[in-house]
Formats: C-alpha cells, structure tokens, sequence
C-alpha cells in the first residue's frame, strides 16, 4: 500500500479539523520564518556590528534575536498542542472504528485470527499509527516547509553558489530510497514479531492454572524466550539500517559545506560578497542540512507507521462472510425448521442433510460423541456460520433474511465456557441491559444462585474480579446460567451449561426452569444422563448426522448406539 493511498484511507478522518490545522499552519510558519530570520540577522551581525562597528547594532541585533526565538518558541509550542490533539482524536475514533470492524466480523474471523495479533493491532500497531499521525507528520511538514524556505533564501543571495551548496540533495535522497524499502520490510517483520509476544503472553496468563498444575513454567519461558529473542534479532537489524542514514548525510553535508566554504572565500575575496552575506548564507546552509537530517530520520520511522497503517486497513477491507438481512426478529421464536442443511469447514462436513423442525415449548437435547455436530446446530442458530447449502428458518423466514442483533436478541446462551466481566455481580447478570433489581433477584433466584450473592461483601453490587477469581467454578456457572434466564429470549440455549454443579444443585435449577421455558424452546447440550432424561426430544449426531431420535425411553428401546451412550453418561 502507497503513502497516497494511506492518505486517502486517512482523509475521512482528516476533516473536521479546520480550525486545529489553521493554528497547526499558523505555528510552522512562525517556526519557519524564525527559522530563516536566525540566518538572515547574521549578514547586519557581521557587517553593521563587527565590521562597520555601528553601536545602535548592539541594542537591534539582540532584541531582533529574542524576538526571532521568542516567535519561534511560540510556533513550536502552538504547532505541537494543536497536532497532538488533531493526532489524538483521530488515533481515538480509529481505535474505536477497528474493534467495532472486529467484533461484528463473523466468527470464522475470530476463531481463525489469534488474540494476541488482534489485540496488538489495536494497541501497538495504532500506537505507531498515532505517533506518525501527532508527531512525524507535522515535524515533516515543518521541516520541508523549513528547506524549501531556506533554499528560496540561498538562492536569492546567491544563485551561483546556491548550485553548488546544493547539487549534493540528490545524492542524499538516493541512498535513502533504498534504505527505507528495506525499513518498510523489517518493520512489517517486527509487527508480526510483536504479535507473536502478545499471543504467547495471553496464551500464559490465560491458561495459568494450567502452566502451573503441569509445572510447566520453564517451558513457557523457553517459548517466550524464542519469540522475544527473534524480535529483539529484527529490531537490531532494523537499527543497524536506520543508523546509516545519518552518517550518509552527515558525510555528503560535510561535501557540500567543504564546497560552499571553498567556492564562497573566493567570492568574498573578489569583493562579489560581503562578509557578512557569506555568513547569512552559511548559516543558512548550516541550516538547511539540519532539517534534512530530520526528514530522511522521519522518512525512515514513516515506514513503520506505513506499514502498522497497512496492517490496520487490512483488517477494515476485509468483508464479512455473514450479512445483515433486512427483517427485525421482533417476535418471539414459535419455530425452527433447519431443511437439507449441509455445513462445511474446509474440506471438513460439520452437518450432513440435516432436516428438522422444532416448535415453541420443546426441551430439545442434543447427545453425541464431540465433533459430532451439535455445537454446529448450535452456531447456526446464532448465525456464527451459515449453511454451505441448504437452510435455517425461524418462523417461517431463513435466518439470513433477519438483523443479526435481533435475531441475537432472541436468543439466550449458556456456553460450555463461562465468561465472567469485570463488572460488578448485578451487572454480570443483566449484561448488555440496563439493571433491574428485581430481575436480577428473580434470575438468581432461578439460577440457585441468590445465596452465596446475597452474602457476598456487597451483595450483587460486589465487583467481580478478572474470569471471576473470587467465585467458585459453581458460582460462575450459576451467573451465567442467571444471565441467560434475565435476557428473557424465547430460545434458551443450554452447552453443558450445570457441569460444574453437584447433581442437587443441578436439579434444583432443573426444575426453576422447567416452569421458566414452559413457552420457549430450550435445546441442550449435555453430558449428563440427567439433563436429558427428562427432554421432550433427543437427537443423537454421530458425524455431522442425526442417526437416532426420539424420548430417553423410546432410544433406549430401538437405539443400540444410544442405549451404550446411556450406560456411559450414567457411569460419569
């Protein structure tokens, strides 16, 4: 991707800043003009002071030159309040605009993209992107306003040796085009590099008690150590290549300077200039080079940001495997239909022709060995995936032709994981809505969980800590169980959702939602012979198919697989 074509991605966020860039203007040419004055007071410096020796020069000169740092302080200092805020804003929407991209990408996006490498998009890479846009960028801006400022000046004292001074930029521009290729190419390397560190780091702290039940510490470390070794490998070499530009300059600066101060004691020694315009125009010189030395060191960090705002776009061009339809689901679900479904991942089938049909009031409980299908009846439901061929209707309209948040709306979820926010215990339950006291209360109530949160320090106002540390896997099951239940949807979905509970807590919560989804449709996913027993239909997957059907008893009686099933869940 070209710095054009990532200035045109930047441009909607660009406007709407008018006034911030008018001071932002106003602040470099403050700079710029102080700039230039600081050579332009060396030629009455050298020759009105020094040399004519006028004494009014000793009052001027010092005032003009307070005067021209006092302008320029102040250019400096509105240029650089302004630009941050200008940089600030736009990294904050940008920031805000690339999770939003993220979190409505479908599923297969999210299981298939690390944590670690989508968070360090958001984080590191935007932070490179913010130090381009709020400081680089100006500083570029000012420098080669500066240059060409200075340049115009030279020439107007003196064409001649203006050509001279200047025929070595070419010669500082080409080395600098190929270094910054190889730049642009390591930073792309160190990025992914730094990725690579995230996930590692989240893998740990994710699995902690894993790392730690295995005393497998060292191990990890070695795995961190490979990773950030290799990235400091990449940094060195990106170093090694940035550190040249410098020298080259400093080098072929020191060519052109050698060549002015030759070229120019000739012209002061024929009397073609004065003193002190040969000063000005050294100084001037002097000048020059030094906000070249800033550009090609601001060329070279630009690749960087060039490459982390490549990576950020990447993420905003990518489509969305699952659309939007145009209905609102603003009823509750009376009816699934899932007619000739086929569902594929990659070369793998995850559902077979499926054909079923399911009605409001059925407790629905899907068995099976893993892999079998059922969390993939489940992730359709959801609109995680859509059929490869095939369909999924729900009263009547395939799921496609629906919003996906009000589809969503209408769906109730207890994940075989169970996520716990850092939100306090009221908000846990009725997240995404607005608390109700008395909801809340009802949905513990139902969930066998009002107890322990009643005697919690602040009662369901207790703030939960990360993955819900201070709660018993119980407990946490429990919330997650109530979070379902206040939602109130009409499809109540249960992914071995009383696992963690002993059998009398789980037969408590069993009969609190007996009453609770009288109305609703539940399907169950479960490895408990006692969360199925009782369902009004049980549909048993081997392979993406459904091979068995029917009530616990009629399975028993006409279902070989089922009747060993059977004996192995009562076993556990």
């Amino acid at each position: 991707m070209k710095f054009k074509e990532i200035y045109k991605r930047y441009w909607p966020y660009i406007q709407g800043y008018k006034l911030q860039f008018l001071f932002v203007f106003i602040g470099i040419l403050f700079t710029v003009s102080a700039t230039a004055g600081t050579a332009q007071i060396m030629k009455p410096l050298m020759d009105n002071m020094f040399i004519k020796k006028e004494q009014n020069m000793l009052y001027i000169i010092p005032a003009l030159l307070v005067g021209i740092y006092l302008l320029k302080s102040i250019g400096r200092y509105v240029q650089s309040v302004f630009t941050t805020y200008i940089g600030l804003h736009i990294i904050t929407r940008l920031r805000e605009d690339l999770l939003t991209k993220m979190l409505h990408l479908d599923m297969y996006f999210l299981y298939t993209n690390r944590s670690g490498e989508l968070i360090s998009r958001i984080t590191n890479d935007i932070t490179r992107v913010q130090y381009f846009v709020s400081s680089m960028l100006p500083e570029l801006i000012r420098e080669s306003l500066t240059v060409v400022t200075l340049i115009g000046y030279v020439i107007y004292l003196n064409m001649t040796l203006a050509f001279w001074a200047l025929v070595v930029m070419p010669l500082i521009i080409l080395p600098l085009l190929k270094i910054t290729k190889r730049l642009k190419r390591l930073s792309h390397r160190s990025q992914e590099k730094n990725a690579d560190i995230m996930t590692r780091l989240t893998e740990v702290f994710n699995n902690s008690e894993i790392i730690k039940a295995n005393a497998t510490e060292i191990h990890e470390m070695r795995r961190f150590s490979q990773e950030n070794e290799a990235f400091f490998s990449i940094n060195m070499k990106s170093t090694f290549t940035g550190e040249l530009v410098s020298p080259i300059m400093e080098m072929i600066a020191a060519i052109g300077l050698a060549a002015v101060i030759f070229i120019g004691g000739h012209e002061v020694y024929d009397g073609k200039m004065t003193v002190g315009e040969f000063t000005a125009f050294l100084t001037a010189i002097g000048l020059v080079f030094q906000p070249l030395r800033g550009i090609s060191a601001i060329y070279s960090r630009v690749q960087d940001a060039l490459a982390a705002s490549e990576r950020v776009f990447n993420i905003f061009d990518l489509e969305n495997k699952i659309t939007d339809g145009s209905i609102l689901l603003d009823q509750p679900i009376k009816s699934i239909e899932f007619k000739n479904v086929i569902l594929k991942f990659g070369e793998k089938t995850a559902l077979e022709n499926l054909n079923l049909s399911i009605h409001a009031g059925q407790n629905i409980a899907l068995v099976g060995q893993s892999g079998g299908g059922k969390s993939s009846l489940v992730n359709l439901l959801l609109r995680f995936y859509d059929p490869e061929s095939g369909d999924v209707l729900i009263n009547h309209h395939s799921t496609r032709e629906y919003t996906q948040n009000s589809l969503r709306n209408q769906i109730a979820m207890v994940s075989q994981r169970v996520y716990i926010f850092q939100d306090t215990l009221a908000a846990n339950v009725a997240y995404g809505n607005a608390i109700n006291e008395k909801q809340v209360l009802d949905a513990l109530t139902m969930a066998d969980a009002l107890d322990f949160a009643l005697a919690l320090e602040n009662g369901i106002y207790t703030m939960m800590q990360e993955f819900g540390a201070n709660l018993s896997g119980g407990q946490r099951q429990r919330i997650a169980i109530a979070r379902a239940i206040y939602r109130h949807a009409s499809l109540l979905i249960l992914d071995e959702a009383t696992s963690a509970l002993d059998n009398e807590s789980e037969k408590r919560i069993q009969n609190a939602l007996e009453a609770y989804t009288k109305d609703k449709i539940t399907i169950t996913i479960a490895h408990r012979l006692s969360t199925i027993i009782d369902a009004d239909l049980i549909l048993y997957f081997e392979n993406g198919r459904i091979i068995a059907q029917g009530t616990h008893q009629e399975l028993l009686e006409h279902s070989s697989d089922y009747q060993r099933l059977s004996r192995t869940l009562s076993e556990e």
